[in-house]
């Protein structure tokens, strides 16, 4: 599989859950931009969910992750199937750099000093 990668506004951060003894997961939403927003619920697990910690809500960023999907049986007998959203990395992007004067090196010309010629 290729890998997937997406760009979005995180909007929800929450806590590490411990969810048994031996695994911990994290989940958080980013939402996309385009002209219809969607807003995507990724987690991370184990040793990932501290990746999390370096962005604030509002952080523009891009997350690459694996799909999983798993079924499971409920107490009816019913197979029921999950999928989720596994983050790998995080990156920060759009980050704001001050626009550069192209001008700002370029000697001031005086205009009234009289040429040779």
């Amino acid at each position: 599989m290729s890998e997937l990668k997406l760009e979005g506004k995180l909007i929800v951060k929450n806590d590490t859950q411990q969810v048994t003894d031996t695994f911990k997961k994290r989940e958080f939403v980013i939402e996309t931009e385009g002209d219809y927003p969607q807003s995507i619920k990724f987690e991370l697990k184990q040793d990932n969910c501290s990746k999390l910690d370096a962005y604030k809500v509002g952080d523009m960023i891009a997350v690459s992750f694996n799909v999983d999907g798993r079924p499971w049986v409920n107490k009816e007998g019913k197979t029921v199937y999950f999928v989720s959203l596994s983050v790998w990395r995080i990156e920060k992007v759009g980050s704001v750099t001050a626009p550069v004067d192209k001008y700002q090196d370029v000697p001031v010309v005086d205009n009234d000093i009289e040429l040779p010629f």
